[in-house]
């Protein structure tokens, strides 16, 4: 045994070449274990697992090459440390898709800092064999360190170098023209990521986001007045005319929003155990003379989540593909609800029980044109009882709200974020009054506890509202951000919905609750599709507040003229009659497959068109280019977010 193992460090060791090759084996086997262990890529073919299982090879020769530019011992080193940083890279980019499915992008670095605060959160992604993902690295190690070990120092001629860059890229264009032969201009016409990574790789995809991101950091710098004329020209063509019956109903009240953080859908009307989960957002549901219960509501978020949900319905812009613009677009110009609503009498404010750096709020907010954010420095975040990773909990948090909400000048627009109900769904046993799933899932199971939790909170704010008589003066929107419970929990959600959950259910898990109260008007169940994009001109044609002249993407939920092709950020769509998830098509009654048709492409035509012209707008910051008749830009430096301790009971309608 001892003279085989001499060999094989004489082979494999000794020579940095073949050390070289034994770094690229490991790398790619334990790459591609990854792939299939931890990504739901949506294998469709022999040729789509043929490229999952090459494409990590031309990444580790053409990183690992640069190990060989080093003279001697040295390289050895080298081909150890970057295939340390490459294995970091992968159990990053797993952690991160264990969360939010999906992969990490050059400016979601830039949200890092939120990381920091998540403790608990961060530590349940972790699994007991993460280990794995590292041991290449450390058998490398081993090898090297290995006491009968004799490197030879010499340096690797150049005609070797270029003959292993050659292989290199042989390799990932071969991958790259196999992969086009499979999905046409795969580099230049799609939204998802998971594509990328399917056919190229996870390390090429990073080069690709790479390069994305500098096209787009381009764009702001050449963008100019004239780029804003198509923009505006498309939505003054698709905008949703208001309808009579509503618009103007709620004309001077008061705007609360409720954001509901990770509330799906499919809670309405849940029982586990034969009692109802929510039972009071049940109560509202079902309150046909109070409210409107829209049952085909979907978020439309992306890599941003919460901050992307908060996006879209304070502009009616789509969040970006990549990372989010309330970090990497806070500089922008924007005409946004507060700002609109400001110039219309109104004073605005954000409630908040976390910090106001959490996803660059404090910057965004004073862009968006918020009077006022009550971020956690107003809030006693001494009691550690009630205060998560995330924020106050938030039953003290409506509690501890409500004297400064009394502080504000009527009529309002407010918006109210909660964060109890958010993922990892870990809850002090003694604060739950339900009892836990039983799928053996941790998070699933935990998850009805904290929903029962938040119903309960928003009850008791809904209390206060009646009793001091803000109810019968308010327009009420409460409405869900995003997913709480994502596809990597199928078997789990399977059990929970007694029924298999797959790739066609799991896109009508996507719904969210949106109620909606509206004094004097009646409710009852709506079963128009929307999504969050449409909340602005919805809540603008309540208030009697024409949105045409404004660059919106969304449409009037009430409007006869309302458009039901919800689009999905990754250029996915749902609509009355299909649903469209990664280049299949099902009927969205029967969830059977369709073939596609010429109705169905020139909704996906739509759903590319808005996606593509509001991340122009964006980008490229076009609205310092274009603002409506009457419509002022607002100017950030003019709000002030200082918390001022002896001024905390004493807010000024009017500070900005």
């Amino acid at each position: 045994m001892k003279n085989f193992l001499k060999k094989g460090q004489h082979l494999f060791v000794n020579n940095i070449l073949g050390f070289f090759v034994v770094a690229i084996v490991l790398f790619w086997i334990k790459t591609y274990i990854g792939y299939r262990v931890e990504f739901n890529l949506g294998l469709e073919n022999g040729l789509q697992q043929f490229l999952l299982f090459i494409n990590p090879i031309s990444s580790a020769i053409l990183i690992f090459g640069l190990a060989l530019l080093v003279r001697g011992k040295k390289s050895f080193k080298w081909v150890i440390r970057l295939n340390l940083l490459m294995s970091l890279w992968l159990f990053f980019n797993i952690v991160y898709y264990r969360s939010f499915t999906d992969f990490i992008t050059l400016p979601t670095l830039t949200q890092v800092q939120n990381a920091g605060d998540l403790g608990p959160s961060v530590l349940a992604l972790f699994k007991s064999y993460d280990v794995f993902y590292f041991l290449d690295t450390v058998l490398l190690m081993v090898l090297y360190k290995f006491k009968d070990v004799k490197l030879e120092n010499v340096k690797v001629k150049r005609r070797t170098i270029a003959l292993v860059y050659l292989t290199g890229l042989v390799i990932f264009a071969i991958n790259l023209g196999l992969a086009e032969k499979d999905r046409p201009q795969l580099l230049s016409r799609t939204f998802d990521r998971n594509y990328i990574v399917k056919y190229l790789g996870m390390f090429n995809y990073t080069v690709y986001d790479a390069v994305q991101n500098t096209k787009t950091y381009a764009q702001r710098a050449t963008a100019n007045s004239t780029d804003i004329a198509e923009v505006v020209n498309y939505t003054k063509a698709t905008s949703a005319e208001p309808n009579p019956e509503y618009f103007g109903k709620a004309k001077g009240k008061n705007v609360i929003y409720l954001h509901l953080e990770s509330m799906q859908n499919f809670l309405i009307d849940y029982k586990l155990n034969g009692e109802e989960v929510t039972p009071f957002l049940n109560s509202l549901a079902h309150n046909e003379s109070d409210f409107m219960y829209f049952d085909n509501f979907f978020h439309q978020v992306g890599q941003g989540k919460t901050a992307d949900a908060e996006f879209m319905l304070e502009n009616s812009l789509f969040g970006l593909p990549q990372g989010a613009a309330f970090t990497t677009q806070s500089q922008n110009t924007y005409q946004a609800a507060p700002a609109i609503l400001g110039q219309n009498g109104y004073t605005s404010a954000v409630f908040h029980g976390n910090y106001k750096s959490f996803w660059n709020r404090d910057k965004m907010y004073k862009s968006l044109g918020f009077d006022n954010f009550f971020d956690a420095a107003h809030y006693n975040m001494d009691n550690k009882d009630e205060v998560l990773s995330y924020g106050l909990m938030d039953k003290p948090f409506f509690k501890e709200s409500i004297p400064m909400l009394e502080t504000l000048q009527q009529p309002f627009y407010t918006k109210f974020i909660t964060v109890s109900h958010h993922f990892p769904y870990a809850m002090d046993q003694e604060k739950t009054t339900i009892e836990k799933h039983t799928t053996g899932d941790a998070s699933v199971d935990s998850y009805f506890q904290t929903a029962r939790y938040a119903d309960e909170a928003l009850k008791e704010f809904f209390d206060y509202l009646k009793e001091s008589g803000l109810y019968d003066n308010s327009v009420i929107i409460m409405y869900g951000d995003h997913y709480g419970i994502s596809e990597n929990h199928t078997d789990a959600m399977s059990k929970v919905l007694d029924k298999e959950v797959g790739t066609f259910e799991n896109a009508q898990l996507q719904r969210v609750p949106l109620l909606i109260h509206v004094p004097g008007v009646e409710g009852g169940e709506m079963h128009q599709y929307g999504g969050q994009i449409d909340l602005l001109p919805t809540m603008l044609h309540l208030l009697g507040i024409e949105s045409n002249d404004y660059v919106q993407f969304g449409s009037d939920l009430l409007s006869k003229d309302h458009n039901e092709i919800v689009p999905f950020r990754n250029g996915d769509f749902v609509s009355p009659e299909v649903t469209s998830i990664k280049g299949k098509y099902y009927d969205s009654k029967t969830g059977e497959l369709v073939e596609e048709n010429e109705d169905i492409l020139n909704s996906k035509s739509r759903v590319e068109t808005m996606l593509n012209l509001s991340d122009k707008v964006v980008n490229g910051d076009l609205l310092r280019f274009y603002s409506p008749k009457g419509f002022e830009p607002i100017d950030p430096a003019d709000y002030d977010y200082t918390y001022k301790e002896d001024e905390s009971n004493q807010v000024d309608p009017d500070n900005k």
